[in-house]
């Protein structure tokens, strides 16, 4: 009798333990999914640049996997001899031709650039009753893929591969073709991010603003706001019929070097999202928070020094020139 009655007592911290868990596992469902769906899909309020059209350009149009037509545009250097080939993806909202202000410095150091526009974007085809966010999906991963199958087709293609320059969600577009392709050589990216590494730190905080129950926010462990932060990005990804992509498992078969670069003012991506992303590639990395930048202003803080760290990174490991033998064009 003693023995079961040890055995019942020792038992009952286990099953408080569960209790408490399912409560709050109910609580959370029950009461903060509807919010997570609703704050999932706000769009962030930036300035969108957008250039003006280059009548130098080579513009093209190449086909995805699925049937769709995208628009493209080439830019050819115009040093006699090119070191590589660069892709280059936009950001949210963006147009080809905005590519300029970033990849100029790379066009006079020696580098073809190839950059895009994904779906529901710019010139390129529409899926109707698709409304692009800032998260990527399924869809940006398969254009950005159809940009490296297009520059695999043309005659002057670099059988040595590309490098890969990408600003925001084009850069996260990128990165996960990266993962899957190793034509890619090395990567530049600019205010990258992924999605559980984002949404963990913001569920915390949803979920203090939203509900003053302790338990459902002090004491639950990370997986714990992961795994509810996926059941609600699935049910927003069904309501609008796509999938979105998770990158961070994605990350672990990079092995390619990559430069990470990131404002380190930016409120809406923090810096440390950012880092928790880049730690999860196995290859040769380097993060470089630009001071005072916000998102996507990197480029204007840093002045003549992005264009020569960006050159310099595209230098050793794409077009293999020594960087002490390169000027930064003024």
């Amino acid at each position: 009798m003693w023995t079961a009655l040890g055995v019942l007592l020792l038992g009952l911290p286990l099953l408080t333990a569960c209790g408490l868990f399912v409560y709050v596992y109910w609580y959370v469902r029950r009461h903060l999914l509807d919010q997570l769906e609703r704050i999932f899909p706000e769009k962030p309020l930036f300035i969108i640049p957008r250039g003006d059209p280059d009548a130098a350009a080579e513009d093209v149009r190449f086909p995805t996997a699925d049937g769709m037509r995208l628009q493209g545009a080439y830019f050819k250097t115009a040093s006699p001899a090119r070191k590589g080939v660069i892709l280059f993806g936009i950001e949210y909202g963006s147009d080809r031709w905005s590519c300029r202000s970033y990849c100029d410095p790379l066009l006079a150091a020696g580098y073809d650039v190839f950059t895009y526009e994904p779906r529901n974007q710019g010139k390129s085809d529409v899926i109707p009753d698709y409304v692009p966010l800032q998260w990527i999906t399924d869809h940006e991963v398969a254009d950005a893929q159809a940009a490296l199958a297009y520059l695999k087709s043309r005659p002057d293609a670099d059988p040595r591969g590309v490098g890969l320059f990408g600003v925001s969600k084009g850069a996260n577009a990128g990165l996960a073709a990266m993962s899957a392709d190793p034509w890619i050589r090395c990567a530049v990216t600019d205010g990258a991010f992924g999605l559980t590494s984002v949404m963990l730190p913001y569920m915390r905080k949803w979920i203090g603003v939203y509900n003053d129950n302790l338990l459902a926010h002090g004491l639950m462990p990370a997986w714990f706001y992961a795994h509810v932060a996926m059941i609600g990005v699935r049910r927003v990804g069904r309501e609008r019929k796509v999938r979105f992509f998770h990158l961070e498992p994605h990350m672990r078969r990079i092995r390619q070097p990559l430069l990470m670069i990131h404002g380190e003012a930016d409120s809406y991506i923090k810096v440390e999202m950012a880092r928790v992303l880049l730690r999860r590639a196995s290859g040769a990395k380097e993060f470089w928070a630009v001071p005072g930048a916000r998102h996507n202003q990197a480029i204007t803080f840093a002045g003549p020094e992005y264009a020569r760290r960006v050159i310099e990174f595209f230098n050793q490991h794409l077009g293999q020139v020594p960087s002490s033998k390169f000027q930064v064009p003024s």
